[in-house]
């Protein structure tokens, strides 16, 4: 079986370069590799000419047009029977594709998906945010494991597609703001195959400081209300959950006004969340300073989904 791996890339060339390092030690060789210049300035042309002898690599570069319409681009010119995209922040472990070439030879899958980990380079600040969006104490951790809920809708952050499910959806159908989740839903829809791959997972670095991991929650938090503009009932209860917890902290912070014995009431399971929170991910990460991290990654993982959630909201409404 030949993987089609399909990168978009926007003034990154560091990370492409972390990845297509990684991409170089897989135990398993079947797979190309489509480097797409999303109209980027600073450019990693020159990056990707480093690897003309360990990989089977091509580049392009295209006018920007999202990460949606980029990977169709890529998936036009692959060649591989699967079309594996990765976010080009990710590191991709050597077993990766091995792992990958014998599920699906032992379970055919149209699509499937990989969860992510925290690589043990990361900084402090990348852990704590991997924990946030990893971890079950959170939202962040009801995808990507073996107890998701319902059907699994793969993320292009680290998904592959057969060749056939490409050809029946014509791929991506918006470009940003909830595009992988728009288009997981349509493949479901479309009646293929998918499948979490619990060991085909990959290092996802993310944002490296909590100013641009809140930036990237309140835009996944809006993109959750544009995905129901094209399907009203992918509005479920654990999205709304983030938006309860914001509300909640913001009736929590008025309470001094008005109501100190009820404050000092709900102090108490606020204060107890946030200590599990940080007991789990300090055993986790054997490191105190991660746990302590972890709680502001959390506090952010989910009031600014939620802020986002409303935001787009409201302007949904007005429409």
């Amino acid at each position: 079986m030949l993987f089609s791996v399909i990168i978009p890339v926007y003034n990154r060339p560091q990370e492409v370069d972390e990845l297509l390092d990684s991409l170089t030690k897989q135990t398993y060789p079947h797979f190309e590799t489509l480097i797409v210049e999303d109209g980027s300035e600073n450019r990693c042309k020159d990056i990707v000419e480093k690897y003309r002898e360990q990989l089977n690599i091509r580049y392009y570069y295209k006018k920007n047009s999202g990460q949606g319409f980029s990977r169709n681009f890529g998936f036009e010119r692959a060649e591989g029977d699967y079309l594996v995209v990765f976010d080009s922040d990710c590191l991709i472990p050597p077993h990766y594709f091995e792992t990958v070439n014998q599920y699906l030879e032992r379970d055919p899958v149209d699509a499937y998906g990989g969860p992510d980990r925290a690589h043990a380079d990361f900084t402090p600040v990348q852990k704590a945010i991997s924990y946030a969006m990893t971890s079950p104490l959170t939202t962040g951790g009801i995808r990507g494991n073996k107890r998701h809920a319902g059907t699994f809708h793969p993320r292009s952050f680290n998904m592959g597609i057969s060749r056939q499910v490409y050809e029946e959806t014509g791929g991506y159908r918006i470009t940003r703001m909830g595009e992988d989740i728009e288009f997981s839903i349509r493949i479901i829809d479309s009646g293929f195959k998918t499948a979490l791959i619990e060991n085909a997972y990959v290092y996802h670095k993310r944002r490296t400081n909590l100013t641009q991991f809140f930036k990237q929650l309140h835009f996944f938090g809006r993109a959750r209300i544009n995905i129901s503009r094209f399907y009203p009932d992918q509005i479920k209860i654990v999205h709304l959950l983030p938006v309860m917890f914001t509300l909640g902290v913001l009736f929590f912070c008025s309470l001094p006004l008005w109501s100190l014995w009820l404050f000092e009431k709900l102090l108490v399971p606020f204060l107890a969340y946030f200590a599990l929170i940080f007991v789990h991910s300090s055993y986790k990460h054997q490191r105190i300073s991660i746990g302590l991290l972890s709680m502001a990654t959390a506090f952010i993982q989910l009031t600014a989904y939620g802020i986002g959630f409303l935001k787009e909201w409201w302007v949904k409404l007005r429409e």
